[in-house]
């Protein structure tokens, strides 16, 4: 493994932040990371988070990077496996085709748009994971193999429907039925939705240079 690629130290980050927190239990360890602050005594009295608002969060506050760092949290050894493992196999792919930093600008832009997309239609909640991240680059890669009309990435195109099939099943309740838990699924659709956008401004440039 090569350490200067970044998505090496995106699985690292996650794997620690999940075995120091127990996956999420301890919430002293993940309140510095969740998307809105909230306060530790009335959490651990009553066992429910007791968010701030937005503004107290972000306008108040300037914890900015709490848009970002929601991706770090994994609530299950299952949770934490699936997001790393697709991590380390679109991680490369795209670095290695479009170069550390367009790498690094999608991360953190389907990262913020898929943290944000969950609490705009789902209100304060603790959420996280890496899913919404996963999304964006499966949303990124499908738009420009279909600019390019040739399979850049090497992905097959049941994947990309696998993701759409995925993603309508978490929407009707189907994961929550057989056991996957609560799914962040405006995460999900923010984090495919941002990152078609990306792609789409990303070959818009590229004609433009051209031309």
């Amino acid at each position: 493994m090569d350490i200067k690629n970044f998505y090496i130290p995106i699985i690292l980050i996650s794997v620690v932040i999940a075995i120091v927190s127990n996956f999420g239990s301890i919430i002293s360890v993940i309140e510095p990371l969740t998307f809105l602050k909230f306060n530790l005594s009335p959490t651990i009295t009553t066992g429910r988070p007791i968010f701030l608002s937005f503004n107290d969060t972000f306008t108040n506050n300037h914890e900015w990077w709490r848009l970002l760092t929601p991706m770090f949290i994994h609530f299950s050894f299952a949770h934490l496996s699936f997001n790393c493992l697709w991590i380390y196999v679109l991680g490369p792919k795209i670095e290695t085709y479009d170069g550390h930093f367009l790498f690094i600008v999608l991360i953190v832009f389907t990262s913020i748009s898929a943290n944000f997309a969950q609490y705009f239609f789902s209100g304060p909640s603790l959420f996280g994971g890496l899913s919404g991240v996963i999304y964006g680059m499966l949303g990124y890669c499908m738009t420009i193999e279909f600019e390019d009309q040739q399979e850049r990435y090497d992905l097959p195109p049941a994947l990309y429907l696998f993701m759409i099939v995925w993603l309508i099943l978490g929407f009707i309740g189907i994961l929550d039925l057989f056991g996957f838990g609560s799914v962040a699924n405006f995460a999900h659709l923010g984090g495919l939705i941002s990152g078609i956008i990306f792609a789409m401004i990303t070959t818009t440039y590229k004609k433009l240079i051209k031309f």
